[in-house]
């Protein structure tokens, strides 16, 4: 089984992230692929509307740190592609959902939230969990949640790595749509089922005008992003960060 499904049901093109035993935590490949697939729906007359969901538990944890020294291994090159799907999504002259059926993490979590539509599982949460590793949040988050939410909320689930269910979400102005469980797949269907026999050239326009209206900083924060980032990594806080998350204990910052 593919780590990235990909199936077109009725002009919706679905990509769904197939890694339940580590919760979807994006390799380079499912990154690269997941990027591409969006770039590609632009000129597929076929498809209408794009779909991002996950097998199992969580949507997605965001990229993949697990194993020993992971640290010296993941670099800008990880944002880079991350960067790639967000800038895919938002340029998409298509509208792209994200089901959300459980917890959305890290990039995972700014991916869903990057998205046109946020249809969450009652169960689903949402978490900027990088400063619990000694990173700052990536992904377009910087600019994506503060524009949702607001500058108090954005700074509140970014320093403090809060977790916020799928309900607090919805009312915050997180989410477009929650449901419960057992009516998640039903919703679902029926907003991708709307979006997918709607007016495309009036969606076109639409997503384009209120992007310009509401992420006019998208790109800058994408680039200070990389930036920080790329310093932060580079740091013996997140090598302690990235050793603690694989040891499951408390890391032990000390600002170097």
């Amino acid at each position: 089984m593919a780590d990235l499904e990909v199936r077109l049901d009725e002009g919706a093109l679905w990509l769904t992230l197939n890694r339940p035993e580590v919760f979807n935590a994006l390799t380079a490949e499912m990154a690269d692929d997941l990027a591409r697939y969006l770039v590609e729906a632009t000129s597929r007359d076929d498809v209408r509307v794009v779909v991002i969901t996950g097998v199992g538990t969580a949507f997605s944890t965001g990229a993949d740190i697990s194993g020993e020294d992971a640290h010296e291994h993941f670099d800008v090159t990880a944002l880079d592609r991350a960067n790639r799907i967000i800038r895919a999504i938002t340029g998409l002259d298509k509208p792209v959902v994200a089901a959300v059926n459980g917890v959305a993490v890290g990039v995972g979590c700014s991916a869903a939230l990057a998205c046109d539509l946020v249809v969450a599982a009652e169960s689903a949460g949402f978490l900027l969990a990088f400063a619990r590793i000694g990173l700052m949040p990536d992904g377009g988050s910087t600019a994506t949640v503060a524009a949702s939410i607001g500058r108090a909320r954005a700074m509140r689930m970014a320093l403090l790595a809060e977790p916020l269910g799928a309900r607090a979400a919805y009312d915050a102005g997180l989410v477009t749509h929650v449901a419960e469980d057992d009516d998640f797949a039903e919703l679902v269907a029926s907003v991708v089922g709307r979006l997918a026999v709607g007016p495309p050239l009036a969606f076109a326009a639409t997503k384009k005008a209120i992007n310009a209206a509401t992420l006019s900083q998208l790109e800058p924060a994408l680039q200070r992003e990389r930036t920080g980032q790329s310093l932060l990594l580079q740091t013996d806080d997140v090598a302690e960060g990235m050793r603690a998350f694989g040891e499951r204990r408390r890391p032990e910052f000390r600002g170097e």
